[in-house]
């Protein structure tokens, strides 16, 4: 842990541990962690799913007016929605999907920066079946 001198002082030692952290081992992940989420060819193809999620949203918000806002940076998404969110997220999750839902009525995605196109697909199609079965307003 780093900490600048007059944030440092207040720590006693043992106050702020791991047992693991900063071993060889850990600190190897996190560099190659850190040089692939560094690296700038890495970044556009998170921009690049990010659009094509945005987009896929965007494309089912024509289908579903239940849909009012899709908006998000990258792969960080949200999905605005008039009705209550939860049935979606409990209805997605019995399809092995995972979605949070945030203030009620906000759908979350915040997949991996890994994911695929055809994962966001196949989350596109759960997420339209949800609407068909769950999606009534509130």
């Amino acid at each position: 842990m780093l900490a600048k001198e007059e944030v440092a002082q207040a720590f006693e030692p043992g106050d702020h541990a791991a047992t693991f952290g900063g071993n060889p081992l850990a600190t190897q992940a996190a560099l190659a962690a850190v040089s692939v989420l560094f690296d700038e060819e890495f970044l556009k193809e998170v921009t690049v799913k990010g659009e094509y999620l945005k987009g896929k949203l965007t494309e089912l918000q024509k289908d579903f007016p239940q849909i009012t806002k899709v908006k998000g940076i990258g792969l960080m998404v949200g999905c605005e929605l008039s009705m209550d969110a939860a049935s979606i997220v409990e209805y997605c999750l019995q399809q092995q999907v995972l979605i949070n839902a945030v203030g009620g009525k906000i759908l979350r995605f915040v997949p991996p920066l890994i994911v695929t196109e055809e994962e966001i697909d196949h989350v596109i199609e759960v997420l339209r079946q949800a609407l068909l079965v769950r999606g009534t307003a509130d």
